[in-house]
């Protein structure tokens, strides 16, 4: 069974954000705690991920930039205290995939 949906995980079209952070599967919980998981499936209140499930009109963030999870945590004018440093150029590939 494992060994089934290691190989549907793999070959998945979804989740491929995660995939690339945990590319095997385990039946042992991940320690992550609830905000590293919206932040890294960018499944959460951004706008982006709204307007993908029409749950909002606008993709854009306050400041005019496409609200993505990796905009906020990286470059918006509006939360700069939190910022961190950008991810390395392969991540940023993957940030227009959906």
């Amino acid at each position: 069974m494992l060994e089934e949906w290691q190989t549907s995980w793999k070959n998945g079209d979804t989740g491929r954000k995660i995939f690339n952070i945990m590319p095997s599967v385990s039946l042992r919980p991940t320690n992550w705690i609830r905000e590293d998981v919206i932040f890294f499936s960018q499944h959460g209140p951004f706008p982006a991920y709204l307007k993908r499930f029409h749950l909002s009109d606008s993709d854009y963030c306050s400041c005019g930039e496409i609200g993505t999870a990796l905009h906020y945590a990286t470059e918006c004018i509006y939360t700069v205290s939190w910022h961190m440093r950008k991810p390395a150029p392969n991540f940023e590939q993957e940030k227009g995939r959906q």
